[in-house]
């Protein structure tokens, strides 16, 4: 079933504000902080409405009773209050601010640590963007909610309340204006309020597009360069940032022109008020101070009603952000350990068996990709899997390490089923070497200690030098140090591929996963490597995916897999006796230009002819 897409999905949770409740449970340990800011907030909206009765006292005992006397102390109980509310609000700010960004940091870590459980399956049905996008924009928006909305939210509701009370109190029949008045000024800021909501969500949308086109084509420079296809990628990123722009200036025409109907409305009230009221105190029914207390509480009320309009709009963002995160930390990994996990045997021997495994993707359940594959490791063997592309090689080593768990039959690791050990305890016993090498945006160093970070720098320096690494390494500015780039830009692929591979020899692991671990190597290299690699295999089990067979003639055994099933086990030799597919195989990578050289003129390891269909089964 297709996954809605995220930004509609915001929209339809926008309109329920129930999600935001989760929230509670981030707020609780900082309640001291809101306690605080709570006080800060009232003693704030209090000194707001104090200054409208001090408005009074002023003009009715100040000056129109022309008492200078009266008039200095009310200017400086005026100035006292505003330094009271000047204080309130610096409190109030900083402290809801504070417990914002300390919801979100919460809050951004355990989405983190969650998505960092979730098994492999997970991502191949949801995009990276959207995860990104959660983790940055949703988290933005509940950190706005959290840190200022709600807090004007109460303030406003606060200072509505106490206006609407005031006025009440000043003058019933003004106020009786003012509540025929309200509905008028409402109505187009609610109709258009909308309409700029929905404008600024389609804005969103198509800042989003514009920001995934970016991060797409700057994650792949090389190949855009390579083929030529900058002036086109410039076409789409310009049609894609004018329909933002276009987007962009409908928000901005609506917002201005609900900005102007708010002021005619508004100001053409208090213009009224201030007519009627003005009648009133040249009748003598009103004082100048009452009036002046009233317009003053009639322009607070209006502020905080407007404003509350706002916030509603962005409650309802927050709503739809909190419900994608939810939704983000409600999947469970389908591999977890079991309640009671079975205990791996120690010291490990590195003994593995697959017994009649089948799988098939999630991404593709109705395509198996093993089926019924048996196959018996003894511990210190060294096998070698080999196959055309799309045989499963690689599916075997993603069921090793329990990034999947089998649909059918068991894998058993020295004795034990997989899928009654924890995770971490199997993968603990692997070191894996793959095709495509992770190199992390950090130092070489961290690099290599990945596997093991309490490693020390002997340890590190002995592995890169297993891996031939240690020369190029010392080469660069700051040594084993320097920071390699993002996705280890610095290095060269062969570099990449040496650098996993110390990192697989400094975890010294009891079953090492070889998958094509030198294709990234010159000859000379993959010497170096082919000699460290069979140093570093002796006394633990060792599993080659090969797509090249001069890499893997000396193997104990080689099983040449087709279709997910093993159809042929042997040595090298064996197997060319036995011809069928790893005949064909060998034939094709040694017969020179296909001249039909005999398959045992082989060359020497380093030999880089390619199965003829070239990707990872």
């Amino acid at each position: 079933m297709r996954r809605p897409d995220p930004a509609i999905r915001a929209r339809e949770a926008s309109r329920n504000l129930r999600p935001l409740r989760a929230l509670a449970g981030y707020l609780a340990p900082y309640w001291r902080q809101a306690v605080g800011a709570s006080a800060a907030l009232l003693v704030a909206a209090s000194t707001v409405l104090g200054i409208g009765m001090g408005l009074r006292h002023l003009v009715d005992n100040g000056i129109a009773g022309n008492d200078p006397a009266v008039l200095d102390a009310a200017l400086v109980i005026l100035l006292g209050v505003i330094l009271v509310l000047a204080a309130a609000t610096y409190c109030r700010s900083y402290l809801v601010a504070w417990v914002g960004e300390r919801v979100v940091a919460d809050l951004r870590r355990d989405v983190f640590a969650h998505i960092l459980k979730l098994s492999p399956g997970f991502f191949e049905v949801t995009k990276t963007g959207e995860i990104l996008s959660r983790l940055t924009t949703d988290t933005t928006l509940i950190q706005t909610v959290v840190g200022s909305t709600v807090s004007m939210a109460l303030r406003n509701m606060l200072l509505f309340v106490g206006a609407a009370a005031l006025l009440l109190v000043t003058s019933p029949r003004l106020t009786g204006l003012v509540v025929l008045v309200i509905p008028l000024v409402l109505l187009p800021i609610l109709v258009l309020g909308r309409r700029v909501r929905r404008l600024s969500r389609a804005a969103q949308d198509r800042v989003a597009d514009v920001g995934a086109h970016v991060e797409e084509s700057i994650s792949a420079v090389r190949t855009v360069q390579a083929f030529g296809h900058e002036g086109l990628d410039v076409v789409d990123f310009s049609m894609r940032v004018e329909e933002a722009f276009r987007t962009a200036i409908r928000r901005t025409r609506v917002r201005s022109a609900l900005a102007v109907i708010v002021i005619v409305l508004a100001l053409g009230a208090v213009c009224t008020i201030l007519w009627l009221g003005g009648r009133d105190v040249m009748a003598g029914t009103m004082s100048a101070g009452d009036l002046s207390a009233f317009v003053f509480y009639a322009v607070v009320a209006a502020a905080a009603l407007g404003a509350l309009s706002e916030v509603v709009g962005d409650l309802q963002r927050a709503a739809g952000a909190t419900e994608r995160l939810l939704d983000l930390l409600a999947a469970h990994p389908e591999i977890a350990a079991p309640a009671n996990p079975a205990a791996l045997p120690e010291p490990p021997r590195g003994a593995v068996a697959f017994e009649a495994a089948t799988f098939a993707y999630p991404s593709a359940p109705d395509r198996p990709v093993l089926g019924e594959f048996d196959l018996d490791i003894a511990p210190g063997e060294r096998v070698a899997v080999v196959g055309p592309s799309g045989a499963g090689k690689s599916t075997l080593f993603n069921l090793l390490l329990r990034f999947y768990d089998p649909t059918g039959g068991r894998i058993v690791l020295d004795g034990v089923d997989i899928c009654r050990a924890a995770p971490a305890a199997v993968r603990a016993r692997f070191g894996l070497v793959p095709q495509e090498p992770v190199v992390f945006s950090t130092t070489a160093r961290e690099n290599i200690a990945y596997g093991r970070p309490d490693a020390s720098s002997a340890e590190i320096v002995e592995a890169a030098k297993a891996a031939a690494a240690d020369e190029f390494l010392r080469a660069l500015p700051e040594g084993y140090d320097s920071y390699l780039g993002e996705r280890g830009v610095r290095l060269s692929a062969g570099q990449r591929q040496r650098l996993a591979i110390a990192r697989a020899i400094l975890r010294d692991p009891a079953v090492l996963l070889l998958d094509e671990a030198t294709s990234a190597l010159d000859s000379e290299n993959e010497r170096l490597i082919q000699d460290a690699l069979a140093r570093l295999s002796r006394g633990r089990t060792t599993i080659v995916i090969a797509h090249r067979l001069a890499t893997v003639m000396n193997a104990d055994r080689i099983v040449v897999l087709d279709r997910g099933r093993a159809v042929a086990t042997g040595t090298h030799d064996q197997l060319l006796a036995a011809g069928g597919l790893y005949a064909r195989l060998a034939e094709l990578q040694f017969t020179a230009g296909g001249n039909g050289a005999a398959p045992d003129s082989m060359p020497a390891r380093g030999v880089r002819r390619e199965f003829p269909v070239a990707s990872r089964g």
